[in-house]
């Protein structure tokens, strides 16, 4: 993770223990689940997305849309909720989201993505809890 401080902190134990090996890998690790091997890649119904790291709302339902890339997209994050940092790896220079709230990486942000923002955040189905609307 970066050294950067967030609201909420744990040790890396403590990670551990909250999260499954999984989603540590996705969430303190930096990595990336396979494409379309998650449920919420198809999940339509009005709701919120959270982190699964911490449960801060992430993204409403309905700025979800289907990119073709088999990892659930959204266009727009609650007010606040997701950060962006300049992610080198693997060779070249993509835009990192990650929690605002724990610091958990959820995925890259892209310039392709449909009005009014034109923006897509890719994000790991493993990194967010879906909770449908009452």
């Amino acid at each position: 993770m970066d050294a950067k401080t967030y609201p909420v902190r744990h040790t890396e134990a403590e990670w551990r223990v909250r999260l499954t090996p999984e989603q540590y890998n996705i969430l303190r690790g930096h990595g990336t689940e396979r494409a379309g091997s998650c449920s919420l890649n198809w999940e339509k119904r009005a709701g919120v997305f959270s982190c699964a790291g911490c449960d801060a709302p992430l993204f409403m339902a309905e700025h979800k849309f289907d990119s073709g890339t088999g990892w659930p997209s959204f266009n727009d994050p609650v007010p606040g909720a997701v950060k962006t940092s300049t992610d080198h790896s693997l060779g070249m220079m993509r835009t990192e989201a990650h929690c605002a709230r724990c610091g958990s990486h959820l995925g890259h942000v892209f310039p392709d993505g449909p009005p009014p923002t034109g923006l897509r955040y890719c994000i790991n189905g493993v990194a967010t809890n879906f909770t449908p609307a009452a």
